[in-house]
């Protein structure tokens, strides 16, 4: 008898990547909605609040984990957790949310600047996004997941901010919001088609700022469907 697939959980039903379609789709709704929110003199923690009260006024059913809200210095923690900092002109806040919808998570990060940003602030985020569209451009079925990794890691390298990318390049995408396949340098997974997977390069500077920025794709044999549409450019507030 013939063993079973040990990747075969990752790849998703038809109905599954629907649902992960939709709560991708009602992320990019709530983003659209937050960049009217976001202003100098209001916290962390009412942005927060205001992205988790329209997931869920608009259909989410529970979050897929719980908001980032993060801004100024305090960006530069990966996993940071929603305070009560004012955020202030010249900061960049980080946003990183995702919706459930029949079980499924959504998962999205975006990094926006508030007022004015620095030309540190601009060549950072400028080698994330880059990071970033260079490792969507090689998804698809049969690409190990450890090249995924050294494609967004080899542009910040060179870049000279090898040592601030402090955790993977992505990670698969199910009922729970982090699952295999995962994208990092001892990665022995390969893409196969109809993998929901994230793309997440970032830079954190200590003392200073830090930038991710996310996308939610689906794996096919000649490329990726990516389901979130939010902007990618700098977004100055």
């Amino acid at each position: 008898m013939k063993g079973k697939n040990p990747q075969s959980g990752m790849i998703k039903s038809p109905k599954a990547l629907l649902a992960i379609a939709k709560a991708e789709a009602l992320g990019d709704a709530c983003f659209r909605y937050i960049l009217t929110r976001i202003k100098p003199g209001v916290t962390e923690n009412s942005i927060a609040a205001e992205i988790e009260k329209f997931l869920r006024d608009n259909g989410s059913q529970g979050l897929a984990f719980p908001t980032i809200c993060v801004s100024g210095v305090a960006s530069n923690e990966p996993h940071g957790v929603p305070s009560d900092k004012v955020i202030e002109k010249g900061d960049f806040v980080v946003l990183d949310f995702g919706a459930r919808i029949d079980g499924y998570c959504g998962d999205m990060t975006r990094t926006v600047a508030v007022g004015e940003v620095s030309s540190i602030q601009e060549n950072v985020y400028d080698i994330v996004l880059r990071a970033q569209e260079a490792a969507i451009a090689v998804l698809r079925e049969g690409v190990g997941c450890d090249f995924v990794d050294y494609t967004a890691r080899e542009i910040i390298t060179k870049a000279g901010y090898g040592p601030y990318f402090l955790h993977g390049t992505g990670h698969g995408v199910g009922k729970k919001v982090h699952e295999s396949p995962r994208f990092n340098a001892m990665s022995g997974h390969v893409l196969a088609e109809d993998m929901p997977v994230t793309v997440e390069p970032g830079i954190y500077l200590p003392d200073k700022f830090g930038v991710r920025i996310e996308d939610l794709l689906i794996v096919t044999k000649f490329g990726a469907v990516n389901l979130t549409q939010s902007e990618k450019r700098l977004i100055v507030l």
